[in-house]
């Protein structure tokens, strides 16, 4: 695997500036790839059937489906907890993420990148910015234009349209008509880390990329690997890898064994819980991932092991959400209120079984009828709950009423 990784630095954590960079081959045939022209740059990247680092893992390519934008975006402004790959990637490849954007905007004929970067980011934009004043001096850019623009979006931000209202310098809120233009023209937006893989698939070909990973889910993939593991670490591995594997290999193990494993977070907490008994043979790849109604996400993998209170870290995601919600609409500004009230009350077992019935209607609702896809992101760590955790719950319920003298042991 390691002739194949594509972020060597963040692993060996070396020197970030522009000379360290092109010992590791970054910029080393970019103008070369360039002279190839548009055409060439969209053939190979469609090629090698690379897909965005993040959520639903759409192909590039068919963002790519219009040909051309006159802005290229690139959303590092994302806090969903558990990730936390795209913070190493501006911390120890930068050079990757400006080259990326430089080869995008050629293949689209844009003008003009930003990327928007969370305002707590303080020590990663300070080397972004350093590595761009680098490439400038050296011309590297040409007249291709990149700005840093320094957001407070929050979660929210995930979602595209939102991220634009934020870049323009409203309140980061989506938009009812869905549209993606930034200033009134076109515009892509891609995670940093599938900028930051393109350089690499246009230097060693889209067959290489595509020779990797699986039937649909190709190249590799950073992973973020935190919680109850040994050793918490961003590794890099072909996709497909076995969750298990992953874990055993770079995590250290499970803290007090794998038979002490509970559940685990697969891709940030808006992909939602999956219990033991799934994880012992999972894939990590998207059609995987797919089949046990979760998705790959970020890659930010959270550990769980069997100390942890999972209703209680159901509870604490559910007032993240209903912190982060823009409350643009009723269903995802209510909704994510009433459901932190009931797990907070169900956490210590008060309620009836008709209040599960009740969260499940609520959280149904927020998935189906919210303004953006935030509403399915803050259901989907309940709806994985109850679906894998329902009899902890019931036994909270009966304890407590036990304890009250409602009903007899």
């Amino acid at each position: 695997m390691k002739k194949n990784r594509i972020f060597t630095n963040i692993i060996d954590q070396g020197p970030v500036t522009l000379k360290a960079a092109q010992t590791r081959g970054d910029w080393g045939t970019t103008q070369e790839i360039l002279s190839k022209g548009s055409q060439w740059i969209q053939d190979q990247v469609a090629q090698s059937d690379l897909r965005e680092r993040s959520h639903g893992g759409e192909y590039v390519a068919k963002k790519w489906e219009k040909r051309e934008a006159a802005y290229i975006v690139i959303n590092a402004c994302s806090n969903e907890p558990g990730s936390g790959t795209e913070k190493y990637l501006l911390r120890y490849e930068p050079h990757k993420v400006i080259e990326g954007a430089l080869l995008i905007g050629a293949a689209l004929g844009a003008h003009t990148c930003y990327i928007c970067i969370r305002g707590e980011y303080l020590q990663e934009r300070e080397i972004l910015e350093s590595a761009l004043e680098e490439v400038r001096e050296k011309n590297l850019l040409g007249q291709f234009q990149i700005y840093i623009h320094e957001g407070a979006g929050g979660t929210l931000c995930g979602e595209e349209t939102a991220l634009l209202e934020s870049l323009e310098g409203r309140k980061a809120m989506p938009r009812v008509n869905g549209d993606r233009k930034l200033y009134g023209c076109s515009a892509v937006i891609h995670g940093v880390e599938t900028v930051a893989t393109i350089p690499e698939i246009l230097r060693r070909g889209a067959p290489w990329f595509a020779s990797l990973g699986t039937l649909h889910s190709k190249g590799t993939k950073l992973f973020s690997l935190s919680g109850h593991v040994e050793t918490p670490c961003v590794v890099e591995e072909e996709m497909g890898v076995s969750l298990k594997e992953l874990i055993e290999t770079h995590g250290g193990g499970v803290k007090g064994g794998w038979g002490f494993f509970l559940a685990v977070i697969p891709g940030g907490s808006s992909t939602g819980f999956l219990p033991k008994e799934i994880c012992n043979d999972l894939c990590l790849d998207f059609e995987s991932l797919e089949r046990v109604s979760s998705c790959l996400g970020t890659g930010g993998i959270v550990v769980m092991d069997k100390s942890t209170d999972i209703v209680r870290v159901t509870a604490r995601l559910a007032q993240f959400y209903q912190q982060e919600s823009c409350g643009k609409c009723t269903p995802c500004r209510v909704g994510t209120g009433w459901v932190f009230q009931l797990l907070e009350r169900l956490s210590v077992g008060q309620g009836e079984k008709e209040d599960l019935d009740q969260l499940q209607d609520l959280l149904q609702r927020m998935s189906e009828t919210s303004l953006c896809a935030f509403g399915g992101w803050a259901a989907a760590p309940v709806v994985s709950l109850l679906r894998y955790f329902q009899p902890e719950l019931e036994h909270r319920i009966h304890m407590y009423n036990v304890a009250s003298k409602r009903v007899k042991v």
